[in-house]
């Protein structure tokens, strides 16, 4: 084990995390541009993107369970899911366990729509890195985004 294997002392934890903080920001801003201009490809919004991919790899489920996955409010969840439903990509569903909160599918329509902006961002994806990255690489980065993650879990977004 060497220095670099060595958990950080707080002080400078702190002032990692913080420049990790900052990239994050800068590459949540330029990736919500680059989603925004695929919204002139397919018509997905952002936040319609947002649900149709959650029904797309989870099923169906409730606005409320959808906004607590995506730390969203649910009153925006709601108006991106009645924009989907407009456009005939998700519908609303009887829910046994719950009546008067409807189970929210997606249709086929919006399996095709969902398929398409995955692709076109999978094929966006696969450049990252040049093709440089290792498996070991990404594990990290994501327990490291996971783990700063994990510090905000007591944050409500209601």
């Amino acid at each position: 084990m060497n220095d670099i294997d060595e958990p950080l002392p707080p002080d400078e934890l702190g002032q990692r995390v913080g420049e990790v903080f900052d990239l994050i920001g800068a590459l949540y801003r330029r990736g919500l541009r680059k989603l925004e201009q695929g919204e002139e490809i397919e018509g997905a919004s952002v936040g319609v993107r947002s649900v149709l991919v959650l029904l797309h790899r989870h099923g169906a489920m409730t606005v409320p369970q959808m906004a607590r996955i995506m730390a969203l409010t649910r009153q925006f969840v709601q108006r991106m899911t009645n924009d989907a439903t407009d456009r005939g990509w998700v519908e609303a569903t009887p829910n046994p366990a719950h009546q008067r909160s409807s189970l929210i599918r997606i249709t086929d329509e919006g399996e095709a729509v969902i398929t398409t902006i995955l692709a076109r961002e999978h094929a966006l994806n696969r450049q990252v890195g040049g093709g440089e990255l290792t498996e070991a690489e990404l594990r990290a980065c994501t327990r490291v985004l996971k783990e700063m993650l994990r510090t905000f879990d007591h944050v409500d977004v209601d």
